[in-house]
């Protein structure tokens, strides 16, 4: 065997493009799989209880009552009685809340809400309200002894 002293110097070149492939497919499947995820804040002036101002039946208010183990309960201005619904999901407190509005524009939403009902139930209803354009919002409290 004889080895020969001038070698001529072989060209090692790195192929990339596999590389280049695997780079673009991690890419392309963290694009997909990532969620983005969309806050929201509501602001809100909570009335203050000792000093709030009362706010009597208006022509175009409609009334969401929310017991405290998250019911609902609906009265537009024409009704003597709330209607309770008979589940809670938001399509029918939606439904509910086009019925009593009727013909009303505008209507001012006025929510009364147990002290111990869950905040997700006062969420649902402020969100059903909003979705039908309604975006005038109260809360009613009792003032203390």
């Amino acid at each position: 065997m004889r080895f020969s002293a001038n070698k001529e110097d072989s060209d090692t070149d790195i192929n990339l493009t596999p590389l280049i492939d695997v780079v673009f497919l991690l890419l392309i499947f963290f694009m997909v799989t990532t969620t983005f995820s969309r806050e929201a804040e509501i602001k809100l002036k909570l009335p203050e209880a000792s000093s709030a101002e009362q706010v009597g039946d208006k022509d175009n208010s409609l009334t969401i009552q929310i017991s405290d183990i998250g019911q609902y309960a609906v009265k537009g201005p024409e009704d003597e009685n709330a209607r309770e619904l008979i589940n809670t999901n938001e399509k029918s407190l939606k439904r509910a809340l086009q019925l009593a509005a009727g013909d009303l524009q505008e209507p001012v939403i006025v929510i009364k809400a147990d002290s111990l009902a869950a905040h997700q139930a006062v969420v649902k209803a402020m969100n059903a309200a909003r979705m039908l354009g309604f975006y005038q919002i109260t809360f009613v409290t009792e003032q203390p002894n």
